[in-house]
Formats: C-alpha cells, structure tokens, sequence
C-alpha cells in the first residue's frame, strides 16, 4: 500500500503540494517551494475569474400598495444571491463544520482531508472520498458553472459537468491550486459567502436563500433556524441524495423505521445530526441547542419556485409578453439566444407596468362571462388596456390558459401559447379583423382634409360605388363587386359624418371615403401606431376602411389611447425598469410617445366618439359602466358576426376588448354562453374593466371640437331643371349631395324632364336633394295684364275658367284694362283651372266732409 501510494505521489507531484501546504498556511499562500514537483505545481494557473454567478430573472407586477408582486421568474439555475448579513449564522457555522472544520486556519487546502481523500481513493482503492476543503469545493462550483452556462444544449451541459468534477488526479491538482490562489485574493468570509451562494441544494434549486425559501415555506436565508441550516448543509454534501422534495425517495430515506417508527428522510436526517454534533463538537452551538436541534424532525414546506409565465396564471398572457419583449430587443443582446441567457441566467428584476387591480378586474370579467372552450365553436375572448399618454399596458387577459407544456396543450382548448393580444413576433397570432373599430381613422382622415362633422354625405346603399382616389396606388374602381350593407338593414340615406359615427353605418363611411383618398386613410391609421399583427404592409383598398386587416387588440388599444391623449400616440410598452445585480438598470424599450396627430382632429374624434357611448353602439357598455366619467368609444362587428369589438377609453385608460372565431365560421348572433348571445357579451366585459379603471383613475374632460369641426358647409344646388333625371344626378353628385328621385309631380314642362328640386338654392354640402320629374299636366299660364277683360277671356277661353274682380285705379287709361292675373303669368296650372283677372275700375271722388259752424 505504501507504495501504491508513494507511486501516485510521484507522478502526481502531490508530495510537493501536500509538503507546501502542510508547512503552514502562510507558507502555501506565498507560494514557497524548492522541489521540482513543487515548481511543477506552482506553474499551474492560479487565477480563478469569478463571474457573476447565475440568477434567476424575476418579473414584478405593482400591487395597489405601491409593492412590487412577483409575477414568474426565469432561470437555468433557481438563485437568488445575498450578502454575507443577510446569511445566518447557523449556515456559516454548519458548512465550515460539516464540510471544512480546518478552513480558518489552512491556505486554501486542508491537508488532514486531503491526505485521507487520497489514500482511501487511490491506494485503498474504496469508495471515493471529498476531502476538498470549502475553497476547493466554491472552486469546482465556479468551473462547473462555467461550463454549464457554455453549454447550449442538455447533452453538451451534461458533458461539461462530467468534465468539470472528473475525479482525476490532474483535475483535482488544478483545482487544489486554484484554490491556494483563491485564497490570495479573497477575504475567508467571501469566499464562504460564495460557497453558500453557488452551492447546488438539489434539482435547479441554487444557493442558500433559494433553498431556504423552497425548502422551508419561504424563509429567509437569514432567519434560518439551527435545525433547517443544518438539514440545507446536509443537502450540499450530496444534493441529489438529500433533496427535500422527494418525499417517497429511498435515496434519501424516506419514510425509513428506526427503532419501530417511522422516521421521514432518514438518510438526511442522519446527515444533519451529524453536522449538529460537528456544530457541538468545535463549539458553535451549545448542547441544549444541539440536543433541541436532534429532537426536531425534518418537515420541510416546499414552496414551488415561479417558474416560467405559467406561473404568473392570470397575467401569464401579460408574463410572455414581457418575455417577448426582452428577446426581441438588440439592446439585451445581440442575438436571440444572449437575450435568453441573459433572462435565464442574469439575475435581472423586472418591474412591469401591469396594473394588479385592472388585471385583477379583466381577469375575472374575463372567465364571467366566456367560457374557455365550447363545442359548438373555437371560442377566443381578449381584453387589453393601455395608458394614454405612456403606452404602458395595464391589464392583458385572454379566456384561455397560459401554457407551453405538450401535454396540456393536447388536452383541448382550454390552453394555448398563443397570446391573441399581441403581435405574432410577440408570442401572438396573426391578428384579428377589428371591424368598425377601424372607422375611427377614415373619421380622423375625414377632419384632416377640412370636412366636418356636420356635413352630410350620400350614404344610399348602391352596388357601383365607382372610382375612389388614392394617392398612392391611382384611382381604384369598385364595381358590382362592393356593395357594403348597414347592419339595421335599409337603403341608406343622406346622414352627417356625425350621424353615421354615432350610428356605425356602412355606407356612410365608404361614402366619406369616396371623398377622402384611401392611401391618406391608410397613412392616418399608421399615424396611430397601427399596423397589421404579421407584419405585412396595412391594406388601404375601399373595403379595408370597414375594418378589414388583421390588426393585433393591444394596437387599437394603443390608438384609442392616442385619441385620448390628444394624439400624442405611444408604442405599448410593458416594462418600467429593469434592475441588475449590481443595482445598475439597463434601459427599458421607449414607448416613443410622440405628437403624431393634429390635436385638431382628435378633438372632433372625441367629439363624435363620446356621442357613440351616450346616445349610439357603444351606449350598452357605457350606461353599465359604474362610477362614469367621460368616455370615448366604437364598436366593431365583422362579416357574419364572427368577431365582436368595443374599444374605448377615458382620458386615463384606453380597453379593447373582444369575443370572436379563433378559427372557423360561427355567427356569434346564433351563439350563447350561458343564457348570454355570444356577440353582446363585448358590452359586458369592457363596462367591467372600465368600472374598475375609472374608480381608480378618473377621467377628465375631453377637449373641445374647434368650431371648423362642427360647421354646416353650404354650397349651391345646380338648376336642373329641364335636364333628364340622369343629368340631373350627375350634376347633383358632382356638386356633393346626396341625390334622390321624387318621381313625377304636376308640370308645365315636357313630360320626363326635371321639374325642381328640393331644396334649391343653397343648402348643407351632402345633404340629400330630391329631384322631380314634369308629368307634362300643366300649362303655362300667358300674360294678360294690359289686356282688356274681353281680350284677356277670350285668351284664355278654353283652358281655364276665368272669375273676374275689380280693383281701383287713378288712371283713366286702366279702366276696364285688366291690372292681375292669380296665378301669374309663366305659373304652371292645370288646364280647366280656374284663373282669376283683377280688371280695372276709375276711383271715386270722396265728397268734402261738412264742417263745424
């Protein structure tokens, strides 16, 4: 045996190491030698670069107090570092007792252990045996960490932990000089501090604090009891054997008898008594703390670390765009995968701008009133509310549950991964048609070019709607193929853009857009951040202004905001500040709040927008709204009734919220959840949310429509009379008003031909004028004024019936001349009409009145 032994000193040079450092440990730190194997040693490398250790990410919502509550956390390895203050004494003292009772007093090596280690594991050839003492141990924990956060994948993460504690004789003389350099340039309390702090404590639970919290219901590192840091110490010596959580384990003894009882964790508990009597034994702990500390059995709490968003259940929606958020943007890192590290291994505290009590608010609105699934059809609902002026996203809620695991996504329809919010670069899908939410910027386009709210268009149904213009692409022509309904049915008629805002109508807006360009329509919706969920360029063809792109809810909500914050429209953000383990912050993404639309237009947009929510679609959601202040709002309904919308905000929060076909074809008119038609339930949702944002936010008033806004525009209605009922259209129409056929009314003129209009003159530009076609039934009556009465009658014998009256005149010459005709010459009357003539008759002399004698 002794040369077995002396054999492996040899060629190991361990006798110089092991000379070296038994000497004394002054020795060993200056790095005295004299034998060649010692200079061997000493030429190995000395310096450890300890990193960052590897911590877990943690994302924060605010609670109402104003402190912070933790959402889910992200990590490779479940740490959560602490300083020295704020480890117990009793997890100090069990570690250096336990594991290294010489660690005050040895350079780095503990010389007994290490002796011992290595004749029972080379020459004795038995089991093999530490003897590392703390250093070396935070040593290997730092090289092992490094390799593990290197590695990309599982295998090759396995690989490097096999490679980083390969018992070798090399690896174990690296290590061992590691430490010796370790300890040159580290206080002995620092490095124990790390030892604590990097230590595996069983699965992916790291480090004392982590532990602690998951082994014993959340405690503190520092209010650690003398029994639970003696049983957390036990762990370290062999995390898999000794870990807590397995409560049916053999490896750890569970559920052993001794002694006829039942004893939980027997193979940990018999551990921890023995770091208990090495506590005793070098004087840390007192017999009657020992002897209360053996009594105490091991019952741990484990308490499940927030892994992953899931966890943050109820905001989990919100979590994975947070989590989106971070790997999308260059600044966490270059590429995609540095982004995960730093979010798995970083250690970062995320403070996010989810409001608890609005989320709180939209989750339980949420899963009231939308099931999760149905047979009948692929049910999504979503609510998102956004602050104006900030962008940042308050609440965020889908009727689905939150989840990436296989095995629940294959159990139906209850779960998915998909946040039906966001855009599909951010974990979303590839959006939804808003429907009429979308009318709110061919509105805002309708203020922009100069028109107003009270000037009219024609808004008559029709199957040619003609050439519209864009400014972008040329005039585009829609024919019989584009023949937009209103959803109370009807023809149409000549309504204000007010009118057709108010009341979500169809032709009106396609009507307003006829006057607009469709490329400046498109340009005014990306003015309020608005683009389609996927990406691809927004459509701005005639049917796209009722709503037809594919639009994520969290970006309507964005734009009702901008609205509400007098155009100044901000990029929704998610994340108020970002906190390093130094306490240094990394930026978060801007909002890039910016004045992007005329306050000018936004103030007639609230205008006709509050009167949506007091007297049109939106009324149901706002008269259920509880405490109120003023609000703006639009539904929307798509084809069929397959999606539901009501977006709206106060000045304070903007909500969109949505019930819709995720996929397939139902109409949610013939859909009901429990008693409720599926395509209302819009309007009970959003008055919920917005109930518990105005009685926390408020709302104040919007500003006033500048007069431009509201005026009544006037303009001429051409003379048509004469011309055909065609002609008569065109003209009309090309002058801005609405055009009606009144049909046929009594006329002098030729049958066919336009008679009049009503009204003529001046009138409101795009008000409806109703033109009248002649019948032919009338004749025009001829002037017979100077005529004599017997001339006068035998002019007009034959067509008429003629009365006569007298009339008194002065000049001899009008006697018996006729003086009037009713009615007057060039009137239309009916033949065999009667036709009165004032003829006239020499005045009288009045006779002298008498006078007074």
């Amino acid at each position: 045996m002794l040369g077995g032994f002396l054999a492996f000193v040899g060629m190991s040079v361990a006798a110089g190491v092991l000379v070296t450092a038994a000497v004394t440990p002054a020795i060993a730190v200056s790095g005295m030698a004299a034998t060649s194997g010692i200079n061997m040693f000493e030429n190995l490398p000395s310096y450890l670069e300890i990193d960052e250790l590897a911590q877990k990410t943690n994302v924060y919502a605010t609670n109402s107090d104003g402190t912070p509550k933790l959402l889910a956390s992200f990590f490779d390895q479940d740490r959560e570092e602490v300083t020295w203050e704020n480890i117990s004494q009793f997890a100090k003292d069990a570690a250096v007792a336990g594991e290294d009772p010489r660690f005050y007093e040895h350079g780095g090596i503990d010389v007994q252990g290490t002796a011992r280690a290595m004749l029972t594991t080379y020459v004795l050839k038995g089991n093999t045996q530490g003897g590392s003492s703390i250093t070396q141990q935070y040593v290997k924990n730092v090289l092992v960490q490094k390799a593990e956060l290197e590695a990309k994948t599982e295998e090759e993460k396995e690989a490097a932990y096999a490679e980083a504690t390969d018992p070798t004789p090399d690896r174990k003389l690296k290590e061992m000089r590691l430490a010796i350099g370790l300890e040159k340039k580290y206080s002995k309390d620092d490095i124990l501090k790390g030892y604590l702090n990097i230590a595996g404590y069983g699965g992916r639970v790291y480090g004392i604090q982590t532990a602690a919290q998951y082994y014993f219901g959340g405690v503190s590192a520092k209010d650690l009891k003398l029994e639970q840091a003696a049983a957390l110490l036990a762990i370290v010596n062999n995390p898999e054997k000794f870990r807590l959580d397995r409560p049916d384990s053999e490896t750890n003894g569970a559920n052993t008898e001794v002694d006829g009882k039942v004893v939980p964790y027997a193979a940990t508990k018999e551990r921890r008594d023995y770091i208990l009597d090495s506590m005793l034994k070098y004087k840390k702990i007192t017999q009657e703390q020992h002897d209360a500390a053996i009594k105490a059995p091991i019952a741990p709490v484990i308490t499940e670390p927030s892994t992953g968003c899931s966890t943050a259940k109820d905001a989990a929606f919100f979590c994975d765009y947070v989590y989106w958020t971070i790997l999308n943007n260059e600044a966490f890192g270059k590429t995609q995968d540095e982004r995960k590290k730093l979010l798995s291994q970083g250690g970062l505290d995320v403070y996010t701008t989810l409001d608890v009590d609005l989320q709180y608010a939209a989750a339980d609105a949420m899963f009231r009133f939308v099931p999760q699934s149905d047979p009948n059809i692929d049910v999504g609902a979503t609510a998102v509310s956004v602050q104006p002026g900030t962008g940042r996203v308050l609440a965020m809620s889908q009727n689905k549950s939150f989840s990436n695991d296989a095995d629940e996504l294959a159990k139906g329809n209850n779960y998915t991964a998909v946040n039906y919010n966001t855009d599909l670069d951010y974990g979303g899908s590839s959006g939804f048609q808003p429907g009429s939410t979308y009318k709110i910027f061919t509105l805002a386009e309708w203020i922009k070019e100069g028109h107003s709210l009270n000037e009219y268009v024609n808004a008559y149904k029709r199957s040619d709607w003609g050439t519209f213009n864009d400014s972008c692409d040329g005039p585009q022509s829609y024919g019989g193929g584009f023949a937009p309904n209103n959803d109370e049915g009807g023809n149409g008629g000549s309504w204000s853009a007010l009118f057709n805002t108010v009341n979500s109508e169809n032709t009106g807006f396609v009507a307003m857009a006829k006057q607009l360009d469709l490329c400046g329509i498109r340009k005014t919706a990306e003015s309020f951040g608005v683009h389609r969920a996927n990406n691809d360029p927004l459509q701005q063809g005639a049917s796209s202004i009722l709503g037809t792109n594919e639009i994520a809810p969290v970006t309507m909500a964005e734009a009702f905001a901008g609205v509400a914050a007098n155009g100044v429209v901000c990029k929704p953000i998610v994340i108020d500040k970002i906190v390093k383990q130094d306490g240094t912050e990394l930026t978060p993404p801007s909002a890039e709040c910016a004045q992007s639309v005329d306050p000018k237009v936004t103030a007639a947009m609230a205008y006709a927008m509050q009167r949506v929510m007091s007297q049109g679609t939106g009324s149901t959601s706002n008269g259920r709204t509880d405490p109120q202040v003023p609000m703006i709002g639009k539904t929307g309904t798509t084809d069929n009734n397959e999606a539901t919308w009501m977006s709206g905000a106060s000045t304070k929060v903007a909500t969109t919220v949505g019930v819709f076909n995720v996929t397939g074809h139902v109409n949610l008119r013939d859909t009901y959840f429990n008693g409720t038609q599926a395509a209302v339930i819009r309007h009970q949702i959003w008055p919920a949310i917005m109930s518990a944002a105005n009685a926390k936010y408020g709302g104040d008033g919007f500003p006033d429509a500048d007069p431009s806004s509201l005026k009544t525009v006037y303009a001429t209605v051409p003379d048509v009379r004469g011309k055909s009922i065609q002609e008569a259209q065109q003209l009309i129409e090309a002058a801005g008003f609405g055009f009606a056929d009144g049909g046929a009314q009594d006329s002098e003129l030729p049958a066919g031909q336009v008679s009049g209009t009503d009204p003529s003159g001046d009138a409101p530009r795009g008000s409806l004028v109703t033109a009248y076609t002649s019948n032919g039934a009338m004749v025009l009556m001829p002037n017979v004024v100077g005529l004599s009465e017997g001339d006068a009658k035998n002019q007009l014998k034959g067509q008429f019936s003629v009365k006569t009256t007298e009339v008194e005149v002065t000049d001899p010459g009008k006697v018996g001349i006729v003086q009037s005709s009713d009615p007057g010459a060039g009137a239309g009357v009916k033949p065999g009409s009667q036709v009165t003539i004032s003829i006239g008759k020499l005045k009288a002399d009045k006779p002298d009145k008498p006078g007074k004698g």
